[in-house]
């Protein structure tokens, strides 16, 4: 399973002309294509936040409901009351990081534990606070073997 961070996707969604959209693009499209990704409900909940700006209602509720199908990615957890209003771990306080990067990472943590990696553009914020591999999309693109479907 590959994680990956809400910046990668608001690059796809948004930013139509960051320098970093095209092979942003590629990854996603091998991401799809693989089919092993996924994203916590705390990065849902942030490209919603984030689109909130330029979206209406009817296409916000859309993005929350057809995001996994669109990117061919779970959500974890799995979308429910639960997940929608979850009780915040205490281990999130003390990464000495910003609160919504540590609800991702304990989110990550607790449902994906053996994820080969977590992909995020913000690779710094996240680069020794978590037991998990952190890296770009260019660099997990660059470590995906040839010939196999997973990082």
């Amino acid at each position: 399973m590959i994680l990956v961070d809400a910046d990668v996707f608001v690059i796809d969604l948004r930013y139509h002309r960051d320098p970093l959209r095209r092979i942003n693009r590629r990854f996603l499209d091998r991401l799809a294509m693989d089919g092993s990704g996924a994203t916590t409900v705390f990065n849902l909940l942030e490209v919603a936040g984030i689109l909130s700006f330029n979206f209406n209602e009817e296409q916000l509720l859309n993005l929350l409901f057809l995001f996994p199908g669109k990117y061919g990615i779970a959500i974890l957890p799995p979308l429910d009351l639960e997940s929608i209003l979850p009780q915040i771990p205490q281990g999130a306080l003390a990464r000495r990081i910003a609160f919504g990067d540590a609800l991702v990472i304990e989110a990550a943590e607790r449902y994906a534990p053996k994820a080969s990696c977590f992909v995020t553009w913000d690779s710094e914020h996240f680069a020794g606070r978590t037991a998990l591999t952190v890296m770009t999309p260019k660099s997990a693109l660059d470590a995906w073997p040839r010939g196999t479907t997973s990082v």
